[in-house]
């Protein structure tokens, strides 16, 4: 039966006028309840404890000046997607007690599961990250593909990114506080009160395990306000990005494997095997913490397996990027890779994706490997047939000749071609102009043979025929072809290679 509606109304600091039931409590976490407002567009989450006046000048830097500086420039729009920003500060009197407040934005719709056992529950990112969770309870149908978790993973990075470029951390980043889609490749990060703000403003909790960075579980026993003592901050954030991005591609953590610290002391093993004496599972010299494959649960693997599913599979520029957030950073925090190196190579990772040919294949999509006889790692099937590669290059001044990039694209039937792609002055993330975001071009496999239908690029040129290729018009991709996009500064050069299996 139903409760009775108790609706409050109450006027936020800024004026606004809120209006929440107070009937129900919707959700309870660790400091907050939360509330549904009448029109469930938005929540209202109070403290149940009294907040001291640091945390209210925090909240109010949070909801107007923080808020102000990412939203209200180019791209702000874009970036508001990708998090659950607070809206408004409200004060309640309740009980004898006077509650500090906040509204946010409702999830929006597909961050709740649609159908199955779990329907209208958040899609928490833990659901997707662990392996006994994905394997033995998630259905096929809720998991998505392995090119969803690379989208994912550029938006966690990107909202990651731009937090930090105003200077801000989050106190507890982990799969607890990450909404993710990966059905659509979507994600969104939660609990933004908790940030914490440059200046006087210490956090209020360590973070959540397993996303805990080393140096902070080394001093948590130190007093508050002890200056030896680490806290969440940006540097701790980069090594939970990782740690996040990591479980997200391989589902495994990087650093739970077989070593044990303390066999006597299962608090101070996990203090240690997590802190000071952490160990990257995949450490190409130290393999004192590989895991032992014959102890882990059957709902562990194949995942836990890291020499049947190596991090190198996710391709060169993610490898190098978790060699360094997991053995150079792992305990010298200022060596760990950059949300916006993260987003690079996440974004430079999807143009190396191939479909996989296995119609059964779980992950639909492996990185292609640069070896001569590509193969799915998820599925082990091999890659029938002629597979185009346009290996790009860049031009540093009009008067130089084109110097590699280290940039390449692989190339499948239907796949499109976009501006970032041929002009290395546009780039793909949430400043990009909706006229940038079209197809410029498409590759099709046409009577045996590889095309690129050129869609909208006015001075496209096959440099190898020395003629034009006019919009609408194709051009073969055949063996070392050079094919360039423009005439402008930025447009690449591309040299087609062909790889037969």
């Amino acid at each position: 039966m139903s409760k009775e509606p108790n609706i409050v109304r109450l006027t936020a600091l800024d004026g606004a006028a809120i209006e929440f039931d107070a009937s129900e409590v919707i959700g309870s976490g660790a400091m907050k309840d939360v509330y549904f407002s009448t029109d469930k567009t938005y929540v209202v989450g109070f403290f149940r404890k009294e907040q001291d006046s640091n945390t209210r000048e925090r909240l109010i830097k949070i909801v107007d000046t923080y808020a102000k500086q990412l939203f209200d420039k180019e791209g702000g729009e874009n970036l508001r997607k990708l998090f659950c920003w607070p809206t408004h500060i409200v004060e309640w009197e309740h009980k004898g007690i006077k509650k500090l407040g906040i509204t946010s934005p409702t999830y929006r719709s597909n961050f709740f599961f649609a159908s199955g056992r779990f329907k209208g529950k958040e899609k928490e990112g833990k659901w997707f990250a662990s392996p006994k969770l994905r394997n033995k309870i998630l259905e096929d149908d809720q998991k998505g593909n392995w090119l969803n978790y690379l989208q994912v993973c550029i938006k966690i990075a990107r909202a990651v990114k731009r937090m930090h470029a105003a200077g801000l951390a989050h106190s507890d980043l982990s799969y607890k506080n990450v909404l993710v889609d990966p059905l659509t490749g979507d994600a969104c990060i939660i609990d933004i009160d908790g940030l914490v703000v440059p200046g006087k403003y210490p956090p209020d909790v360590v973070g959540t395990p397993d996303f805990i960075a080393p140096e902070v579980l080394e001093t948590v026993k130190l007093p508050k306000g002890d200056p030896s003592k680490e806290v969440p901050k940006i540097t701790t954030d980069r090594y939970a990005l990782a740690v996040l991005i990591y479980m997200y591609l391989l589902y495994r953590h990087p650093l739970r494997g077989s070593m044990i610290c303390d066999p006597n002391d299962p608090a101070k093993d996990e203090e240690l095997c997590m802190g000071k004496e952490a160990l990257f599972v995949e450490h190409p010299t130290d393999k004192r913490n590989r895991p032992n494959v014959s102890k882990l649960d059957k709902y562990e693997l194949p995942q836990g397996d890291v020499t049947k599913l190596p991090y190198k599979l996710c391709g060169p520029y993610l490898a190098e990027l978790f060699e360094k957030a997991f053995i150079d950073g792992l305990h010298d925090p200022k060596k760990r890779p950059t949300a916006d190196d993260w987003e690079k190579a996440l974004i430079k990772t999807v143009d190396l994706i191939q479909p996989c040919q296995n119609p059964n294949c779980k992950s639909k999509y492996f990185v292609f490997d640069n070896s001569k006889k590509p193969c799915c790692p998820f599925c082990g099937t091999p890659y029938k047939g002629e597979l185009p590669i346009l290996n790009f290059y860049y031009r540093p001044r009009p008067s130089e000749n084109f110097r590699s990039e280290n940039y390449r694209l692989m190339v499948f039937t239907k796949q499109s071609l976009y501006k970032w792609h041929i002009d290395r002055n546009v780039h793909p993330n949430e400043k990009i102009a909706d006229k940038d975001k079209k197809p410029v071009g498409d590759f099709h496999f046409h009577n045996g043979k590889w095309i690129l239908i050129n869609r909208a690029i006015p001075d496209m040129y096959d440099v190898t025929n020395h003629v034009p290729v006019p919009i609408g018009k194709s051009v073969e991709l055949t063996e070392k072809r050079q094919i360039l996009f423009g005439k402008d500064p930025g447009s690449r050069l591309c040299m087609v290679q062909l790889v037969s299996n």
